[in-house]
């Protein structure tokens, strides 16, 4: 059974720092691309950053140089640390798994606000 189950959201200040986890399970999680998505309130959700099993990344063009995605195949687990945060970043972020037995999965979500 696939399962991702997010974790690290919360209330920052514009310019703070935080770091997002998704752990994972049910799969082969070296070898399949992980990525985070989020949506801001009234807006389409959006790809924020993906990152393969050979660790190239991708990244929308909104976090460049703020955001890093990463992964420790060890611990079955990838990163997204986000710094200079602004009030626009404030969205659910959710981990997904992609092309896993054919299908994406999702993992049930984390807020992030930023706020003053």
């Amino acid at each position: 059974q696939v399962q991702l189950v997010e974790s690290g959201g919360g209330l920052v200040q514009p310019g703070g720092s935080l770091r997002l986890s998704c752990a994972a399970s049910g799969f082969i999680f070296s070898i399949t691309t992980m990525g985070w998505y989020r949506q801001a309130p009234g807006k389409q959700r959006e790809l924020v950053a993906t990152i393969t099993g050979g660790r190239s990344t991708n990244y929308a063009d909104s976090v460049k140089g703020r955001f890093t995605i990463s992964r420790d195949n060890a611990k079955n687990t990838v990163y997204l640390h986000m710094n200079s945060l602004k009030p626009e970043d404030t969205a659910v972020y959710w981990c997904v798994a992609e092309r896993v037995y054919g299908m994406n999965y999702w993992g049930k979500g984390t807020l992030v606000t930023v706020s003053s």
